[in-house]
C-alpha cells in the first residue's frame, strides 16, 4: 500500500508542476509572467497582464489539475486520491520544472476540494467572491476562504479530508506571508491592478 501512495503522490505531483500560468502568458506572446507584479505563475498575477481571457484559462486550468489527479487515483483508492491531491498541490507551489518556484497553491487547492468534496468547493467560492467583492484583495479572499474550509469539511464528517485541508491551509498561510505584511502595511495591490 506504501508503494500506490507514493505513486499518487508523484503523479499528483508532476501533473500539478505544470506552469500553465507561464505557459499561456508566453504563448501569447506576453512574455515571462514571472517578471510582473508579485512574480506569481497564478491567475492572480497573470491578469496583472490586463488579459483578462488568459487569466481565467489559467485559474481553470491550475484548478483541474488538482480535480484530475484527485479523480484519477480516486478510480484506485479513496487514500490514493486524497494523496494525488495534495501531490499536485505541492506540485504546483513547488514544480520541478521551475526550480521549485511555483504559485501560491490557491487555483489547485480549489480543484483538489473539487474533486473530494464539491460541496464545500461551492463555500469556498461563496466566501472567496464575498471577501473579493468586498475588499477587492485577492489573497484575504483565498485566506478566507482557506480558514472556513477545514471548518466545512469537519462539520461534513470528512476527517480524513478535514486533516488534508489543516495542512493545506497552513501551507497557503505560509505561501501568503508577504501578502499578509502588506495587507496590514495597506500596501497590497487590488484585484485588476495592472502589473
Amino acid at each position: 500500500m506504501i508503494y500506490s501512495l507514493i505513486l499518487a503522490l508523484a503523479f499528483g505531483y508532476l501533473l500539478g508542476s505544470i506552469p500553465f500560468g507561464l505557459l499561456l502568458t508566453r504563448a501569447a506572446g506576453l512574455g515571462d509572467v514571472r517578471s510582473i507584479g508579485s512574480g506569481n505563475i497564478g491567475a492572480t498575477n497573470v491578469l496583472r497582464t490586463g488579459n483578462k481571457g488568459l487569466a481565467a484559462a489559467t485559474l481553470l486550468l491550475d484548478a483541474l489539475k488538482g480535480t484530475a489527479a484527485v479523480l484519477i487515483a480516486g478510480h484506485f483508492g479513496p487514500d490514493l486520491a486524497i494523496w494525488a491531491g495534495f501531490g499536485a498541490f505541492v506540485g504546483h507551489l513547488f514544480p520541478v520544472w521551475l526550480g521549485f518556484k511555483g504559485g501560491k497553491g490557491v487555483a489547485t487547492y480549489l480543484g483538489v476540494l473539487v474533486g473530494l468534496a464539491w460541496q464545500v468547493a461551492l463555500i469556498f467560492a461563496v466566501v472567496w467572491l464575498a471577501v473579493a467583492l468586498l475588499f477587492r484583495f485577492s489573497s484575504l479572499a483565498a485566506l478566507a476562504a482557506a480558514v472556513i474550509v477545514p471548518i466545512a469539511l469537519y462539520f461534513l464528517d470528512t476527517p480524513d479530508i478535514a486533516v488534508l485541508f489543516v495542512a493545506m491551509s497552513v501551507i497557503v498561510f505560509i505561501k501568503h506571508h508577504a501578502n499578509i505584511s502588506r495587507l496590514l502595511a495597506g500596501s497590497e495591490g487590488k484585484i485588476g491592478a495592472k502589473g
